[in-house]
């Protein structure tokens, strides 16, 4: 594959990621946009991210090994280099390799795509792809390469369904099965830390938009879940696991109180202001509306041909805490109903303090469900996958309201809150 740097800076997207935050949350600063909580983007201590730290230290974690990375373009310094550029001719650490995951190493593909394998024309370095590989097929992949430590830096955005924690979870295991050592270099939950909101996946239900038992919104760093994944589901054969925290890093801080550069982690989550919403609204990817792909707002746009003014006005009448939904009509321009106006909802996050992105997510699929009559499910049933269960579908089909359907998996949920408390890292 032949790549040029002009070409890899050009062929980026724009949008999709996460949301979540549960009402239990601290108070907003004064005067703060959106409710924003302390941070340290306005005057205060800087994030320093877990690469920053390892970097400080002079790489000595890594001393002596022939070092891959797996990596995107999210792995930058707080000067928006990329850490492979940094690292590369830095004699005090052997870089060897890159591991690719969805979308790329330097971002080119859309979802459900990746650059294969290729030398990177920036560095020289041989990238090798990960997606879409697990198990022995991905420790081949480490073995052939010939690194002794495997790197992981990704930004994350919060929700089960982003494939980059489950790339994290297969490199794991993977690593565990070549014999390879394993570093995580941590970066904030861009929608905070303070709470796992939503379904707890069933295991029957496990894909690579959820592998194992988590919540839909984790409320956790990579370095959390790396030690949860350890510790809680490759226990029979865990990764010889080593993680670099942040420092600065709170839990109550959302991404833009950390001080650190945002980069689209994915061709559809161009902001953080996406990842806020996205673990609740990525849901209509299981249906037949669109779910604002192709659109400057993806997730934060929804809708279908034929859908007018009832939907804004049902979804208001919930009175939902932190946000409000606006009457919008848009024509995306790929994905569901390419080049089509389309009728929907703008959802408009008024105070993400109290925003609870999965109740949320649920009281649009009811009120969509109950307001348009060409409302559908994906005809595989996708919504199981992005739900981990067939509960949230059986019981909206059934007539259920939101108070019922999030009630559904209140003891799942703290089950799950229990075991995750055990792993956190920060306060």
């Amino acid at each position: 594959m032949s790549l040029s740097r002009r070409g890899l800076l050009t062929a980026g997207g724009a949008m999709g990621a996460l949301a979540a935050t549960a009402a239990s949350a601290g108070p907003a600063a004064a005067g703060a946009p959106h409710g924003r909580g302390r941070g340290h983007g306005n005057g205060g201590q800087r994030v320093r991210t877990g690469f920053d730290r390892l970097a400080a230290d002079g790489y000595a974690l890594l001393k002596g090994q022939r070092v891959g990375v797996v990596t995107n373009p999210t792995g930058i310094t707080s000067d928006v280099r990329h850490i492979v550029d940094v690292m590369h001719p830095d004699g005090r650490v052997d870089l060897t390799a890159v591991f690719g995951p969805e979308h790329g190493f330097r971002g080119t593909a859309q979802a459900g795509g990746s650059e294969g394998r290729y030398d990177d024309p920036a560095t020289g370095l041989p990238v090798y792809d990960t997606y879409l590989k697990s198990g022995q097929a991905l420790a081949d992949v480490f073995t052939a390469s010939g690194v002794d430590t495997v790197v992981f830096d990704i930004q994350d955005a919060g929700a089960r369904f982003y494939t980059y924690i489950w790339t994290l979870y297969d490199c794991m295991e993977a690593a565990a099965l070549a014999g390879k050592r394993f570093v995580v270099l941590d970066r904030p939950n861009p929608v905070s830390g303070r709470a796992a909101l939503g379904p707890v996946l069933d295991p029957a239900f496990g894909t690579f938009v959820g592998r194992r038992e988590i919540s839909q919104a984790h409320g956790m760093t990579v370095t959390e879940l790396a030690l949860l994944f350890n510790g809680e589901f490759l226990k029979d054969r865990p990764a010889e696991l080593e993680t670099v925290k942040m420092s600065g890093w709170s839990r109550s801080d959302f991404f833009d109180g950390t001080g650190l550069p945002w980069v689209p982690p994915s061709p559809n989550m161009p902001t953080p202001d996406t990842a806020l919403v996205y673990s609740g609204t990525c849901l209509f990817e299981g249906t037949n509306l669109s779910e604002g792909r192709g659109t400057t707002r993806p997730f934060e746009l929804l809708g279908a041909e034929g859908v007018d003014h009832a939907w804004a006005d049902a979804a208001n009448a919930l009175d939902l805490p932190g946000v409000a939904f606006r009457e919008a009509y848009f024509a995306p321009t790929f994905s569901k109903f390419q080049g089509k106006t389309v009728g929907g909802v703008q959802l408009h996050v008024q105070d993400r303090e109290v925003f609870d992105p999965v109740r949320t997510g649920i009281a649009l699929l009811i009120t969509a469900k109950r307001t348009w009559s060409g409302f559908a499910w994906r005809s595989d049933n996708w919504i199981d996958k992005l739900t981990g269960n067939t509960r949230v579908r059986t019981m909206i089909d059934a007539g259920a309201d939101v108070d019922e359907v999030v009630g559904a998996w209140a003891d799942d949920l703290a089950a799950f809150r229990a075991v995750r408390k055990r792993y956190l890292q920060y306060r």
